[in-house]
């Protein structure tokens, strides 16, 4: 499962939904953490910037860590190999999708994503290989999308030179809006008997997502840049 996310500088809400992401995966999946592939890259990046301090603070008060994390500038053609794609605003999404067009059916703005989760039936997700999940969940967001009509509540605000107040509350959105989507991704699967379900077949356990206080996220992920 590859999840790429992406913001304009790569040193503000891209790396914090990354690490943040990173920071659940480890906990959930223990051993099985290797089968999630996690990047973020920014539309107009600098290359080799450490995370703005501002929203590390905001991301480490979440659970994650920023140690080691560098900024990149997205590579062409990249989001075409990600299962899912979560841009930051509908404005990275349309310069992304104009060096990477066959990526529209999986590429979206993180809070429309939250909001078509609501609109689709996501049962039988959980059940999947881990390395599926995400390529599945794109497809039935990406089939809900006609329903809706996008506006600029698809858009989460970038808080570069702002407070540290501005820094948490868009670190607050970003992970209410992930958590949905992870509670899906990252569920663990197990085997249990089950009425209705034919013997051996899987169901899932969905505990919540807890806000972790500890753990090292791997720190460097990075592809080759260029845009």
């Amino acid at each position: 499962m590859r999840i790429l996310f992406v913001c304009t500088g790569n040193m503000c809400r891209s790396p914090l939904a990354e690490r943040l992401t990173s920071a659940w995966v480890d906990q959930r999946l223990g051993t099985s953490a290797n089968a999630v592939r996690l990047d973020s890259a920014g539309t107009d990046a600098h290359e080799g910037r450490p995370m703005d301090g501002r929203s590390a603070q905001a991301l480490a008060e979440l659970g994650g860590d920023a140690t080691g994390f560098t900024s990149r500038l997205l590579a062409r053609g990249e989001a075409e190999h990600a299962d899912l794609v979560l841009t930051m605003s509908r404005r990275h999404r349309h310069t992304l999708l104009k060096h990477a067009p066959r990526a529209l059916r999986r590429t979206f703005t993180l809070p429309e994503a939250a909001s078509l989760f609501e609109m689709v039936e996501t049962r039988g997700i959980e059940s999947l290989p881990l390395t599926d999940r995400a390529q599945e969940l794109s497809l039935r967001l990406n089939e809900a999308r006609a329903r809706r009509r996008t506006s600029r509540e698809d858009d989460i605000p970038d808080p570069v030179g702002r407070p540290l107040a501005e820094h948490r509350q868009v670190g607050a959105q970003i992970a209410a809006c992930l958590e949905p989507l992870m509670d899906v991704l990252l569920a663990p699967v197990v085997a249990v008997p089950h009425s209705g379900v034919e013997r051996g077949g899987f169901l899932p356990s969905l505990p919540p997502v807890p806000p972790v206080r500890s753990g090292v996220i791997p720190p460097d992920r990075r592809f080759p840049a260029a845009l």
